[in-house]
Parts: structure tokens; sequence; C-alpha cells
């Protein structure tokens, strides 16, 4: 009979309670459509909805799409499972490297897009992080997940087809970071224009063409159609109704004690881009 010794016994107990596949990989699923879902987030029809348009993109442009949907990566992260998907199912065509993964890891709440190098010029890892926050994610967190994945194909078909994104919308407070970076400029521009002008040509004419040029000046320095709007429109009603403007003309005083240029904090709100990953493409979270 053989005797176990008291060392072996410890181990075979912890290798007896030891959950089993603690700690191990997740398997990468077999590829058998262009669509992978081991979550049954998609219902049939859905499935079949976004197969077919996957399958119609390949067989008119070439590139290979996959969307995969599984629960976790854990423990590995998604960068790292994803790669490790890319690697097994070798998606795109053989020295093109067209291809690319959608891959969502729902109970983890993370996703990423990875690349093929051969798309690495047209979907960079900027414009995967756009079609992440700017496209899907919004949709995530709204509970709309097939919603949020059909948008997002649709995005990186469009890309990998030729077509640029649109550009990124102008929110409110990146207006009001504009503003408030070039407020100086704006602020003396509207005290020495706006007190000539109404002198020149009067309290009505002169604030309009204060604003106009306030207005011109803005859309120069920020390219923004939004701030030039603004900006015109304050230096338009500071002229108008203010009291004068702190410059001499004609032998009288134009002004008085000049007041704040607009509302903001002067703080410029700095947005994070999201980054890019190695191996092209992004990652993100909802």
């Amino acid at each position: 009979m053989k005797i176990v010794k008291p060392a072996g016994l410890l181990l075979l107990a912890v290798l007896t309670f030891l959950p089993c596949g603690a700690g191990a990989e997740v398997a990468v699923p077999a590829l058998t459509a262009h669509v992978t879902d081991e979550t049954a987030t998609l219902t049939g029809e859905q499935r079949s909805a976004l197969e077919q348009s996957l399958q119609t993109f390949e067989e008119k442009k070439g590139s290979q799409i996959s969307v995969l949907i599984v629960p976790t990566t854990q423990p590995e992260t998604i960068e790292q499972y994803s790669m490790r998907v890319v690697e097994q199912w070798k998606l795109g065509r053989t020295r093109v490297d067209d291809g690319v993964l959608l891959i969502i890891a729902k109970d983890d709440r993370t996703l990423r897009i990875e690349v093929g190098y051969g798309l690495e010029g047209a979907l960079t890892d900027a414009t995967s992080s756009r079609i992440i926050n700017e496209t899907i994610v919004p949709r995530f967190q709204q509970g709309d997940f097939y919603g949020g994945v059909v948008a997002g194909v649709d995005s990186i078909m469009r890309v990998v087809d030729g077509e640029p994104l649109p550009p990124p919308q102008q929110h409110a407070d990146d207006a009001s970071g504009q503003l408030a970076r070039y407020l100086p400029i704006l602020f003396v521009l509207t005290l020495v224009a706006g007190g000539v002008l109404r002198v020149v040509l009067g309290r009505l004419p002169g604030s309009v063409v204060t604003g106009g040029s306030v207005a011109a000046v803005a859309w120069l320095l920020s390219g923004t159609l939004f701030v030039a709007v603004l900006a015109g429109g304050i230096a338009l009603a500071y002229t108008l109704l203010g009291s004068g403007l702190g410059a001499y003309a004609g032998g009288r005083t134009i002004g008085g004690p000049p007041g704040r240029f607009g509302s903001g904090s002067g703080r410029t709100t700095f947005r994070g881009g999201g980054g890019g990953f190695g191996g092209g493409g992004a990652s993100g979270r909802w």
C-alpha cells in the first residue's frame, strides 16, 4: 500500500477544493459566422440581420468584419483576450490584413475595436476611439446593445470603405472654453473698436459693426461658428448698452469702467480622446 506524505495530502486537498477552471483563460469560440454572441444578448432576428449586412460588405469590399460578444474576458484584459481571438480567427485576407473585430465583454462593461495591419491607415486608433465613445457607448449606456452594435459596425464599414467620420460635435463647454481662451483679445478689440465706431458711426451702427468685427476675429481664431456668433453677440450688446468704453475721442471720454466679457470662468475644458492601444484599435467602457 502506497503511503501519501503529509505534503502530498495537503496538495491533494487544495486541488480537490479548488474551483474547476479558476483563473483559467476564457476559451476562444470557434469562428463559424461574422457574429458570435456567447451571451444571448441579440435575438435571432437581430443576429441574422447583422450577419447579412457583414456578409454583403465582405462580398463587396473583401474586408472581414466580425462581432464577438462574451460575458467576460477575466482574468485577462480585453486587449489581451482580443489579440488571442484575432490570432486564432485570422480575420482578413492573406497579405492584405484587412480584418476588424468588434469585441464586447458585457459583464465587464468593456469593448474594443481590433484593427488589422492593412486597415490601420484608415481605421486609426483615434477613429476607432471616436466610434466607441461617440457611437457605441452612448447607446450601451441606454441599454440599447443591438443599436450600439449596429451603429458601430456601420461606422466601421463606412470608414473601411473610404468614408471619413463626420466632424466631432461641438459641445457647449468646449465652446465656452475656446471663448475663455481668446477672451483677452476679444475684450480689447471690443473696447477699442467699439469706442471708436460708436463715435464715428453712432451707437447702433457702431455696435453692429463692432459685433461683426469681433465675430470675424473669433471665427479666425477658433474656427468655430458657435464661438464666433457668441462672441459677436456679446460684443454688440456690450457696445450698444454700455455707457462708454474708456477711450478718448472728440474731446470727450468714451467709456466707463470695463466689465467682464462673457460669463465663462476662464477654465478650458480638457477632453481626452480615449487614446489608442497596441496592435491597432482602441478600447472603451460604458
